[in-house]
């Protein structure tokens, strides 16, 4: 909700963009970069790991959503602090400087890793053939075990088993299982270096991710019912920066190396704060700091961020040692041996969105507080939506990577990382689509209510992975699924992401109290933390093992892959179909927001 001093800053009658206030342009268009930065990057991430560092999926994989997280809870603190101190604009401005930073430290990555083998007591270096150090392999890349001064090809049996090949093709060696140990020699100090920038990422994003979406809310004023369709246009920007960011950064890494790739992000976030910085006129009177006694609150919240990213550094390390959870230890077990983050994040988790209703009891009306809890319940529904829809960054683009046939009609190849564009251009397709099919039913009368959008996106986003299922019963002998299956999936994707990432923002700004609506926006972002840890802990379910990076069985690969996103695809639309019954309830709660 917007207070009295904002809605009568409020444009409702001023100059139009699309029949919106003007300065949503402005911010369509800073979002847009931000988005090209991250969305490129995180396109990037997994395969840099897993091919240039050779950190393995695991490893990988919880490095990804510890990462992901992070990015998504840090907009708790960095709501707060705009509210109460810096304000949306200076946040964001600081928080853009912060990320170009981190995204140009990321290109420092130096030398690839270097694999061997270690068998018989005896450590074997891997020699690979045809290497291309980016996120497209060469077609004839090969790896071999330098076996007494043979290159024995490595090949995975089903049963977890090796065996090496000898150039004439008889097997030089038998290894049964959990004999051979892969690792590599890597930069320790660059990969020290990939964790910080990835920490000053998550902490600069903090700053900047809520405090924008906060600035669309208070160009609208109460009751404006141009609000959910101005954060429909918002959140296309989001995906124009996407799918521009998904289709260059690949294209960069492949042609000119990871250092293009991923130092352009740093480039477009210039662009970002530039804009920002030189907005007065559009954003002039929206976000302005609070009246503060004493000195700037920036001397000391600045410095603190700037210390909070080696913090960050230590979760990074921690999680990339964290043992599994031992079989049986039962749910406190599994939660005591989870890494730092994990517990950091159910700890804030559970504390925090209970402590937002508790003070909301206290401080406001019957009927807002009902509409905090309505808020709040969805946002723990949001979780599960995100730990699915957020494989696209790991388990689905590995899975591109080994097991899709990624030829476009026989023209060229797309990379792994490129296919996740899919879910880009999806949105930007049929979110005009969408909101025009919301605004006809709304006529008739006949739209579905927010619970009810939520719930066709839980069950849309598990459909969509089971949809890609069907599609790996008609895989080639090559174990490689049809690129169309995997584009499919990323269609259905976008459609249950239209049902509830762009009505989630603006539920937000219409449910929450009005001078905690950046508290609420960061709570939001925390319960989309939750569920990138989520997909982080799914994407290790998905582990498939490698040696040297490259993978040994396609067979077992497609099958380790069908099993899990099975099992998530089903459970996901059970939580979908519970939602759905408690739609009538939530809807209550809301007391006529809509």
């Amino acid at each position: 909700m917007t207070t009295p001093s904002d809605a009568a800053q409020t444009p409702a009658t001023g100059p139009t963009w699309m029949g919106h206030p003007r300065p949503l342009a402005r911010l369509f268009a800073i979002e847009m970069w931000e988005r090209f930065g991250y969305y490129g990057m995180r396109a990037l991430l997994m395969l840099y790991l897993t091919k240039h560092f050779l950190l393995g999926d695991r490893v990988s994989a919880g490095i990804y959503g510890g990462y992901t997280a992070l990015v998504y809870l840090t907009p708790l603190i960095g709501g707060l602090l705009a509210d109460q101190y810096l304000g949306s604009k200076r946040a964001v401005k600081f928080g853009a400087l912060i990320m170009a930073a981190g995204y140009f430290a990321l290109a420092l990555g130096g030398s690839p890793a270097r694999p061997w083998a270690e068998y018989d007591g005896v450590r074997h270096p891997i020699e690979v053939a045809h290497f291309r150090d980016g996120p497209t392999s060469a077609a004839n890349e090969t790896r071999a075990v330098i076996d007494h001064g043979r290159p024995l090809l490595i090949k995975g049996q089903e049963d977890g088993s090796i065996d090496l090949i000898a150039p004439d093709g008889s097997v030089a060696r038998h290894l049964a299982p959990g004999v051979l140990h892969e690792g590599a020699d890597r930069d320790e100090l660059r990969l020290a270096i990939t964790l910080m920038a990835l920490s000053a990422v998550a902490v600069g994003n903090g700053f900047f991710k809520p405090n924008i979406a906060t600035i669309v809310g208070l160009l609208y004023a109460d009751g404006d019912q141009r609000r959910d369709a101005g954060f429909s246009i918002f959140y296309m920007g989001i995906n124009l920066g996407s799918w521009l960011g998904q289709m260059a950064c690949p294209i960069l890494a492949d042609h000119f190396g990871w250092g293009a790739g991923l130092g352009s992000a740093g480039a477009v976030m210039l662009i970002a704060w530039a804009m920002m910085h030189y907005s007065q006129r559009s954003l002039g009177g929206f976000g302005e700091p609070p009246a503060v006694a004493g000195r700037d609150p920036a001397l000391w919240i600045y410095p603190a961020a700037i210390l909070a990213i080696p913090a960050c550094y230590f979760l990074f390390t921690n999680l990339m040692h964290a043992p599994a959870p031992a079989p049986g230890a039962g749910f406190v077990g599994y939660l005591m041996g989870l890494p730092v983050m994990g517990k950091l994040l159910c700890a804030t988790f559970g504390i925090s969105l209970p402590a937002i209703l508790i003070w909301s009891w206290r401080a406001g009306s019957r009927a807002e507080f009902e509409m905090m809890l309505a808020a709040i319940i969805l946002m723990v529904f949001n979780t599960v939506f995100w730990s699915l829809f957020e494989q696209a960054g790991s388990s689905l683009t590995l899975f591109a990577d080994r097991n899709v046939d990624r030829s476009v009609f026989g023209w060229f190849e797309m990379s792994a990382p490129a296919t996740q564009q899919f879910n880009a251009i999806g949105i930007i397709t049929l979110a005009p689509v969408m909101g025009a099919l919301w605004s006809v039913l709304a006529r008739r009368g006949w739209e579905p209510s927010i619970p009810v959008k939520f719930s066709m996106g839980l069950i849309g986003v598990g459909a969509g992975f089971l949809f890609l299922v069907l599609g790996t019963h008609f895989a080639g002998a090559d174990y490689r699924v049809g690129l169309g299956w995997l584009a499919g999936l990323y269609l259905i994707h976008s459609v249950a992401e239209l049902c509830i990432s762009p009505v989630g923002m603006s539920m937000i700004t219409k449910l929450s109290i009005a001078r905690v609506v950046g508290l609420m926006m960061g709570a939001w972002y925390l319960s989309l933390a939750m569920g990138q840890y989520g997909a982080g802990l799914l994407a290790q379910m998905a582990t498939v093992e490698t040696v040297g990076g490259q993978v040994t069985n396609l067979k077992l690969s497609l099958d380790t892959y069908v099993g899990v996103f099975t099992q998530i695809g089903m459970v996901t639309i059970g939580v979908g179909l519970v939602l759905l019954v408690l739609s009538a309830p939530i809807r209550r709660l809301m007391h006529g927001v809509s």
